[in-house]
């Protein structure tokens, strides 16, 4: 396990081709060892295989939202309609419409954010510190759904050999020359269940509000500093968006990125 893992962290090495030359100007592509006769995934298919983990695990954030507001005292999501697995009810027509579209087109990668469940944190029976609570369940439930998803992949790898080989194929976007018509695209979907809840999860941890890392933060806080600190929430959204799309001062890719890919190492 731990030289297929290291076999994998070529893949991301890029070196330069003598090969191949356009107006005099080298390529670069992704280094790896010959796969005759792969195809590439079309754009189309990538988002087909992602599709479904992404809607599974924006819809189950907020629903952990609402749940655990619920235990601790505020009815409000379950009363409007909110603790449901059906996903209408969570659209948002930027974050669950427009923001994946965006995000695809700039980084090959869905993310998109549901519709906030409503949560009225005068009901909760200790506001402050219930706050904390619900803000972590979101990341805190994509998490588990990437290590449930992991797990997965390691038990369908011992009862299929080829599952190990799919995953360095669905790594560089690849489809083997063979491959099951059933058991590649649930592989793909469960590769891409562990990254895109990895990314939500930790993208959701930035303690920015109204990013849930930012509402934890506003609810540990002494209350005067957590109300100056809420007030960051007007412009929250905005700077998410810019942190997440342009980068600034290499944070994505310094921090958020690597962290990520840390994770997605240890769990596959």
């Amino acid at each position: 396990m731990k030289k297929e893992r290291e076999n994998r962290k070529q893949f991301l090495v890029v070196r330069r081709t003598e090969y191949q030359q356009i107006n005099d100007k080298p390529d670069f592509i992704l280094y790896s060892a010959p796969m005759h006769s792969a195809s590439q995934f079309s754009s189309l298919q990538i988002i087909a295989v992602m599709a479904l983990p992404l809607v599974a695990a924006i819809v189950l954030h907020e629903i952990a939202h609402g749940y655990v507001a619920w235990l601790k005292g505020d009815s409000t999501a379950r009363d409007m309609g909110r603790l449901t697995l059906n996903p209408i009810a969570h659209i948002d027509p930027f974050g669950t419409v427009l923001m994946p579209f965006l995000f695809f087109i700039s980084t090959g990668m869905l993310f998109a954010f549901a519709k906030p469940v409503p949560v009225n944190f005068l009901n909760l029976r200790r506001p402050k510190e219930d706050m904390v609570w619900v803000a972590a369940a979101g990341p805190a439930t994509n998490f588990l759904l990437a290590v449930i998803s992991a797990g997965i992949i390691h038990l369908l790898a011992l009862a299929y050999p080829e599952v190990n080989s799919y995953i360095e194929y669905i790594y560089r976007q690849l489809k083997p020359p063979e491959f099951s018509m059933i058991l590649f695209p649930i592989v793909g979907m469960l590769f891409y269940s562990v990254i895109l809840n990895v990314v939500l999860g930790v993208i959701n941890l930035i303690p920015i509000p109204p990013a849930d890392g930012g509402r934890i933060v506003a609810g540990l806080l002494p209350a005067r500093q957590a109300v100056i600190y809420s007030k960051l929430e007007k412009y929250g959204l905005l700077i998410l968006i810019v942190i997440i799309m342009f980068n600034p001062f290499g944070v994505t890719n310094r921090v958020i990125w690597p962290m990520i890919t840390k994770i997605v190492g240890v769990l596959i």
